[in-house]
């Protein structure tokens, strides 16, 4: 079974896509679609980074208790 992302609003998709009656639309979702994945990628890249220096700053503490 595949997981959803929790960020993934699949009914709002479905919605638009169901919407997209021209080629307009359907690339305006397409565009939609490329846009929000960045956006997540963006943040999770972000969340990485963070996470990282968190876990360095840690190793340091562990290593020189007296900083």
């Amino acid at each position: 079974m595949r997981t959803v992302d929790p960020g993934f609003d699949i009914d709002r998709y479905r919605r638009l896509l169901a919407e997209a009656n021209d080629e307009a639309s359907r690339l305006a979702l397409i565009d939609l679609l490329i846009e929000e994945n960045a956006r997540d990628r963006l943040e999770a890249a972000d969340a990485h980074r963070q996470a990282m220096q968190q876990a360095e700053a840690i190793r340091r503490l562990i290593e020189h208790p007296g900083y």
